[in-house]
């Protein structure tokens, strides 16, 4: 009688799924580095090192901020899609600003013509900013405003329409981003050269530390360092050599650790791999704790605390068959939750084509609120610590992340290597590997390079009307001829004695905000004075 055959063991194919080249097919404890010390180097929420949250009950006590990121057209446009969406759940707004608006010229300016808000909404004038917010409850609402190298100006209008509204800025909360070093690396809409603009970052953190408690003003950025090719080892390692750069020059014009620390925040990328997300929300925590405490002797807990926004990654929605991106971002947006963010944005499905409709914008609100309240995702911390699978990869990610920033280290630090190209080329490589891989069918992209189809989407995407420029001109012409001339030339020359020196910049550019000057008559000055930087072609 024949024994019979043994059954081979199951071996995934590369026409299938893609992953033989990918993680082992069972982990164990073995692949957990140091299983046993692991209690100890994972810690319990809410304890240093935060690797399992940075609050003891996380969501338990209090859901994450829903702030989807929103702006198109005119502040007056934009301000009915904020007050639609505060109708729809959304606990927090976000501030999306035109190209223009954001490398600092004007609308009328010849170089704004063909972007006045077309990327987001066209900001020049304190008046604009009056409109932007009409009818919403600064001392109520968080605000987010994701601006770089013109961050000091958006804020000083911002703070500016909260004092013509008699609010306490001690009630004002929010973020403004401010990151220019992502920008040197990874975006390009930065203005003038890294030095004067690190001022700029530090002028921030000086006013804020005086009037601003409750304002995060920095959030440092290793989102579109992510979204511009890199891996996930690299958005945690750039992304903190960033963050020592800033703490470095925070501390280089007299302020001490604690004063500021607590306000820094963060903005990663939730990406495409779901279990490697997860993983490097957790390792992220740890990472930056080790940083603040033992790199900067940092004593106050929140000092170390870790906390993030998080936003479902534009470079994976595609084009071709757009629905499907519904299950992307629901998917990346889980991996968020589950990695402990603090404040989330839900792409919405047609943004591979254009700026989202109110309809879309609404269902990638839904998706949060359905994770909030139907999934259970939030019923326990750190649902997935503890999996193999996921401490091994937290604990790769940390130790990736740490060989990068010792290297980073002896090469100057992150403005040295913004100088260099390393963080340029380091991306370059990643996002020519990952495209390598796409067009060799390695990496499988559901309608790109499989499961492909020849339809087109029929349905209605948001288009910006022509004419927002021709009335930002008429607005601009009025605000002028209505305006004090002396004084704004008064002001100005303010503004560039105060660039010619040393001293925090923010109280000359609030005063200016206050008296009708514009954000491209400020940087104007600023240009004359400081210069722009053209960054080196790197190959």
């Amino acid at each position: 009688m024949k024994k019979a055959a043994k059954a081979k063991p199951h071996s995934p194919r590369v026409e299938s799924s893609g992953l033989t080249r990918g993680p082992k097919i069972v982990h164990t404890a073995r692949d957990v580095k140091n299983f046993k010390a692991l209690e100890k180097r994972v810690g319990k929420p809410g304890d240093f090192p935060f690797t399992r949250g940075i609050y003891p009950d996380m969501y338990r006590g209090r859901l994450w901020t829903m702030r989807q990121y929103a702006g198109y057209g005119t502040a007056k446009e934009s301000n009915e899609r904020y007050r639609y969406l505060l109708s729809q759940g959304v606990t927090g707004l976000s501030v999306a600003f035109d190209l223009p608006t954001q490398i600092g010229y004007d609308s009328d300016s010849p170089f704004a013509a063909g972007e006045v808000g077309k990327t987001g909404v066209a900001i020049c004038s304190i008046e604009d900013m009056e409109l932007l917010f009409d009818g919403i409850p600064l001392e109520k609402v968080s605000v987010s405003m994701t601006i770089n190298a013109t961050a000091i100006i958006l804020l000083a209008l911002y703070v500016a329409v909260a004092k013509k509204r008699r609010i306490p800025l001690s009630q004002l909360s929010g973020t403004v981003q401010n990151d220019i070093l992502k920008e040197f690396i990874a975006r390009g809409t930065y203005i003038f050269p890294p030095k004067p603009s690190m001022r700029l970052v530090t002028s921030i953190f000086q006013y804020a530390k005086d009037y601003l408690p409750k304002w995060n003003t920095i959030s440092i950025s290793g989102y579109h360092i992510r979204e511009a090719g890199s891996t996930a080892a690299q958005e945690l390692a750039f992304t903190f050599a960033d963050a020592i750069e800033y703490v470095r020059a925070a501390l280089s014009v007299g302020l001490k650790i604690d004063e500021f620390a607590p306000r820094l925040s963060f903005f990663f990328n939730a990406h495409q791999d779901f279990f490697e997300e997860v993983a490097k929300f957790r390792a992220a925590r740890r990472i930056w704790a080790r940083i603040m405490k033992e790199k900067f002797k940092a004593r106050k807990p929140d000092s170390l605390k870790l906390r993030f926004h998080a936003q479902t990654a534009g470079s994976s929605l595609t084009a071709q068959q757009l629905e499907v991106n519904i299950v992307r971002t629901a998917l990346e947006a889980l991996s968020a939750v589950l990695g402990g963010t603090q404040s989330l944005h839900t792409n919405a499905y047609d943004e591979a084509l254009a700026l989202p409709t109110e309809k879309s914008a609404q269902l990638a609100l839904r998706t949060q609120q359905v994770i909030a309240h139907e999934t259970g995702a939030p019923a326990t911390v750190d649902p997935l610590g503890g999996s193999y699978y996921v401490e091994h990869l937290t604990d790769r990610l940390e130790e990736e992340s740490w060989e990068y920033l010792n290297k980073i280290e002896k090469m100057g630090g992150a403005a040295a290597c913004v100088e260099t190209g390393f963080f340029q080329r380091e991306i370059q490589q990643s996002a020519y590997e990952y495209q390598k891989q796409v067009e060799t069918g390695q990496k499988i992209v559901v309608g790109v390079n499989k499961f492909v189809e020849n339809d087109r989407f029929s349905g209605k995407i948001l288009k910006v009307d022509p004419k927002v420029r021709e009335d930002q001109i008429a607005r601009l012409a009025q605000l002028r001829q209505r305006r004090n001339g002396e004084m704004v030339q008064r002001k100005l020359g303010d503004l560039r004695k105060t660039a010619q020196g040393t001293e925090g910049m923010f109280p000359v550019i609030l005063d200016c905000v206050e008296n009708n000057v514009t954000l491209g008559e400020i940087c104007a000055v600023l240009r004359e004075e400081w210069g722009e930087y053209r960054g080196a072609v790197v190959l």
